[in-house]
């Protein structure tokens, strides 16, 4: 029973990291806004604390997050990119 107890929370936990990964980065962002300021009212960290908490968390976890780190090549440089002789067929 227990080792089913276990499996379980270990199971709900890596879906909420899932999940947490991979939203959206403004709604990540939100819900971090949303739980540090859950853990300040419940007097578990203060308000500089909280606010230190809402950043880490609500940062883009890495390359395929589509966050806006500049590295899948929207935008400019994009542009620029597809402007240079080298990608250019001949």
């Amino acid at each position: 029973m227990t080792q089913q107890i276990l499996v379980a929370l270990i199971v709900a936990l890596a879906a909420v990291y899932a999940v947490w990964r991979w939203m959206p980065g403004s709604w990540r962002r939100a819900a971090a806004g949303r739980l540090a300021a859950g853990t300040q009212r419940a007097g578990l960290v203060d308000a500089e604390r909280a606010q230190q908490l809402a950043a880490s968390l609500g940062k883009a976890s890495g390359c395929g997050s589509c966050d806006s780190c500049g590295s899948c090549g929207t935008g400019a440089k994009a542009a620029a990119d597809d402007k240079s002789p080298a990608t250019r067929a001949p």
